[in-house]
């Protein structure tokens, strides 16, 4: 999960990826004005991006989960390297079970992608983890009268 730039029309703060590989990279940087020409290590995750849903929309007001489907293979963003220090943090992606998988054989496109056990979508699980639940959405999940504090 990484913050989202919303260039385009979407109003969601995040994009989703399942991370492919991690690779460590030792990289000569040649432009600008950059004399040294030592490597750097440079760390990358190789990502296949999640596209968010926009025929479901979820939301709180909605009681509805975000939805996300990958896109097909061929589109030009359907993979990308990331920055390890631009992710905000994991999160649970469930499968939309209802929604069956994209192949039904379970063979899938490219081993590399490791696209045979795709969903058609996916649900993001807000929260996976409780006590983040009560830290961010506390005054949501439970009214100021209902917490109970233990000493």
């Amino acid at each position: 999960m990484v913050l989202a730039e919303n260039d385009d029309d979407s109003d969601h703060p995040f994009l989703y990826a399942r991370v492919i590989g991690v690779f460590h990279v030792n990289a000569v940087y040649t432009g600008g004005t950059m004399v040294d020409y030592h490597p750097r290590k440079v760390d990358v995750l190789w990502v296949r991006w999640f596209e968010h849903d926009t025929n479901v929309p979820g939301s709180w007001s909605r009681s509805r989960l975000d939805r996300l489907s990958f896109p097909p293979m061929s589109h030009e963003d359907s993979f990308g390297f990331l920055d390890p220090a631009d992710v905000v943090r994991g999160c649970h992606i469930i499968p939309a079970f209802a929604a069956k998988r994209r192949y039904a054989g379970g063979q899938g496109l490219s081993c590399c992608a490791k696209d045979s056990g795709d969903w058609r979508s996916y649900y993001v699980n807000r929260y996976a983890i409780f006590s983040a639940a009560v830290y961010f959405e506390s005054d949501i999940l439970f009214p100021a009268s209902s917490i109970a504090t233990c000493s």
